[in-house]
């Protein structure tokens, strides 16, 4: 880890904060138009009584420069729990420093601590800064292995079809 960088565990008064780097985030990834997200869904779902999702925030002379947003998973075939990192980002003037490396370090030790057989993530196929940084990590390509997504009117319509 850089030597003047800090990683801690995100609370509920950091909300405002992940809003501001999840909303940098997406700008980044050109997906502005999807983010509905607000401080009291973050609020509810990161610090409620059932949280869905854990945060990490990164720092540096104490101002904040990134983040890790990641989630538990089960593989049947490991028959172990797994580790879904969601967001990992740097803001652009931090980057290059070591800050993601850290992140990422932080989100595969708890991996190990808890027991987990993998720490799994996606990254857009445009994205050649992340894609060689993951890379340079060891990280393995699933080509063999497409993502998909039910949401909106496509997921609300296969959940009637069930009733």
């Amino acid at each position: 880890m850089p030597a003047a960088c800090h990683i801690r565990p995100a609370t509920r008064e950091d909300a405002p904060l992940l809003l501001e780097l999840i909303g940098a985030l997406a700008d980044y990834e050109r997906l502005r138009d999807e983010v509905v997200l607000d401080v009291a869904l973050l609020e509810r779902h990161l610090f409620g009584e059932r949280p869905a999702a854990e945060a990490v925030i990164a720092q540096t002379a104490g101002e904040p420069v990134g983040y890790a947003l990641f989630f538990s998973t089960f593989s049947t075939f490991l028959g172990r729990p797994g580790i879904w990192l969601e967001d990992l980002f740097v803001l652009p003037a931090h980057r290059r420093g070591g800050i993601g490396r850290a992140l990422l370090e932080h989100v595969a030790q708890l991996a190990v601590a808890r027991g987990c057989g993998r720490l799994e993530w996606s990254a857009l196929d445009w994205n050649e800064p992340a894609l060689d940084f993951y890379r340079g990590l060891g990280a393995r390509r699933l080509p063999e292995w497409h993502l998909h997504r039910l949401d909106g009117t496509a997921l609300a319509a296969v959940a009637r079809s069930g009733t």
